[in-house]
């Protein structure tokens, strides 16, 4: 496993620029309307003790070109609340919202990816497309486990701008294309009739819906010729879709995600505010929520800022400052302003391609796809396709970024003949939880087309990347050991549970009253040691059966640690270690979309 090590600076919360209200005709970028109103919070209470204010999303106000490329506080980091409830999912380490002392230093882990890759890649005359532009890969689409049938489902891209296909797996390695009755001898799940070109998709398997008729849910970016835009179809099975409802004017690779926390869908829209970014509506119900008033139902969200670098592999492509001073003493410009837009040209800034969200655990689990450049028409010069990377970013409110690790999660390799060279999207479902790892889904891009031979839009095809459980950051000790204090907690559960690698270590546990006092038993001497490198390990102490007697009321827990790594903890009401968390889009052994199950 790749990692690199960050020692937290827990004042420092690095996040968001947003984007524009309108495509056409962006309005300025944000600031928060009231650092001091958001502190106070007066607005809905949420799982974890969070208190939004009362105007909900924020509408923020307009601010300078020059102030928008400031990494933005997270509010929620700034001020965490007095107590945090952990009765949802296992509490992560990948910010201090649960810290409130420790010796401990922050790593940030990444994944491995599968030695099989690509799992799929354009192999059927759909996917081929015509040897001009051949792809099979989710352009965001999605991958879910499921658990009617127990199959991974992967609805794809196939062939550049033609066809929504979907393939199937028991295993999330290996994929087969089924044979469906929408046209029928292949895997389309939408007929060529009554739509226009696709680009980005999302399908969300909606395992709260009432309505079998609206199982699936589907957002598809089209490009009919008389205008473009979003369109929101529904299904029972993935793969008969009805509907077809049409949303206002938004960008291409526009995406849905459901925010099952506060019970809101989503729609994550790709506007333009020097760049590409984001805005954000949120409603109750898809349909009746995919028609909104801009300037009512829209605000301005998310971006990149100045702690997003470019690539100086691009930027090396760019011609010399020579070459660019000569044409701009013959075309009449000066120097400066056109070496700034060939710098743009090169990724200089980089801008907010896509933004994925789905639920794991207890936060909201993030992909910001970041675009490094080329621009479109130097990429199609130079028959390659455009960088985009992948990073992972934190919610604990479903509107606020934390992304403390700029370095990227998933990357475009830039090499000639890779099946990932460039242009890297995450499904927009993001990951399934398979055991003890973490399934990521992507699309990557070769730039190979058998009748052009280069095109940045050619070359498609499918990989997969592994990660451990909660293994995203997590806090460790050398052989000298550390601890970890948390912030005041309440919950309902009685069995403490951790995510710990400490095979030659040592993690003990006691629970400390509200005045930082030991709680017998519950204490450093009575806790039984453990040494172990698993996903999910009770902690146990001698004298107590579990930890029912301190249900509902304040306490602490401080870690003790040596020679290890602590991903996570969490409470469970059974001795299972069941997190009743959400499991991203879900895997094999989840009945649902939250861990009901957790390991006898």
């Amino acid at each position: 496993m790749r990692f690199r090590r960050w020692s937290p600076t827990p004042k420092c919360s690095v996040g968001l620029l947003v984007g524009a209200l309108c495509l056409l005709a962006p309005h300025g970028m944000p600031e928060l309307a009231s650092a001091e109103g958001v502190k106070a919070g007066d607005g809905e209470l949420l799982y974890n003790g969070i208190r939004l204010p009362r105007e909900w999303p924020p509408r923020l106000t307009k601010t300078s070109k020059a102030d928008a490329r400031q990494p933005r506080s997270v509010p929620y980091l700034e001020h965490p609340p007095a107590v945090v409830p952990i009765d949802v999912g296992r509490q992560l380490l990948v910010d201090d919202f649960l810290v409130e002392h420790t010796t401990l230093k922050r790593t940030f882990h990444y994944p491995e990816k599968y030695a099989g890759n690509p799992v799929l890649k354009p192999e059927t005359a759909l996917e081929l497309n015509r040897g001009e532009l051949p792809c099979a890969t989710p352009f965001q689409d999605g991958v879910w486990y499921d658990p009617a049938d127990r199959r991974f489902k992967l609805w794809y891209h196939a062939g550049w701008f033609d066809g929504t296909a979907l393939a199937t797996s028991t295993d999330g390695l290996h994929w087969e294309r089924p044979t469906l009755d929408v046209v029928p001898g292949t895997n389309r799940v939408l007929p060529v009739e009554g739509h226009g070109q696709r680009d980005g998709c999302a399908v969300w398997l909606d395992q709260a819906t009432t309505d079998a008729r609206q199982r699936f849910k589907m957002f598809l970016y089209e490009r009919p010729e008389d205008r473009f835009g979003g369109r929101i179809f529904t299904s029972p099975d993935g793969i008969h879709w009805s509907g077809g409802q049409r949303t206002p004017l938004v960008g291409d690779n526009t995406s849905i995600f459901y925010n099952p926390f506060r019970k809101k869908w989503v729609y994550s829209i790709r506007n333009y505010f020097w760049a590409r970014a984001r805005a954000y509506r949120e409603c109750d119900d898809l349909l009746a929520g995919a028609t909104w008033d801009k300037e009512r139902d829209v605000v301005q969200w998310a971006g990149v800022d100045e702690l997003d670098r470019p690539d100086p592999r691009i930027l090396a492509l760019m011609p010399s400052a020579e070459t660019i001073r000569a044409e701009a003493e013959r075309i009449g410009k000066k120097f400066d302003e056109l070496l700034t837009k060939y710098r743009s040209d090169y990724g200089d800034p980089p801008q907010l391609y896509n933004l994925d969200a789905v639920a794991y655990e207890s936060l909201m689990l993030g992909v910001f796809s970041i675009f490094k450049g080329p621009s479109n028409a130097i990429a199609s010069k130079l028959k390659q396709p455009k960088i985009t990377d992948l990073e992972l970013a934190y919610s604990r409110d479903g509107f606020h970024w934390h992304r403390p690790d700029r370095t990227p999660f998933l990357a475009c390799t830039h090499e000639p003949g890779s099946w990932e060279r460039g242009y890297l999207h995450a499904a927009s479902t993001i990951c399934c939880v398979v055991g003890d790892k973490l399934y990521f889904y992507y699309g990557g891009w070769s730039g190979e087309s058998p009748k052009r031979g280069g095109d940045l839009y050619a070359g498609g095809a499918t990989g997969v990347a592994m990660l451990r459980r909660d293994g995203f950051a997590s806090l460790d000790a050398d052989a000298a050991g550390g601890t970890l204090t948390t912030r005041p907690l309440t919950f309902h559960g009685r069995h403490l549970f951790v995510n710990l690698d400490a095979p030659q270590g040592e993690l003990r546990v006691e629970v400390l009253d509200d005045s930082g006092q030991p709680l017998a038993p519950f204490t450093l001497a009575n806790c039984q040691p453990i040494t172990a490198d698993r996903t999910r390990v009770r902690i146990a102490w001698q004298g107590a059966d579990d930890l029912s007697s301190l249900a509902g009321r304040r306490v602490r827990f401080r870690f003790h640690l040596k020679q290890g790594s602590l991903y996570a903890f969490w409470v469970s009401p059974d001795a299972s270690g069941a997190s009743h968390g959400y499991v991203a889009a879900g895997g094999p052994g989840f009945n649902g979309a939250t861990d009901t199950v957790g390991k006898p």
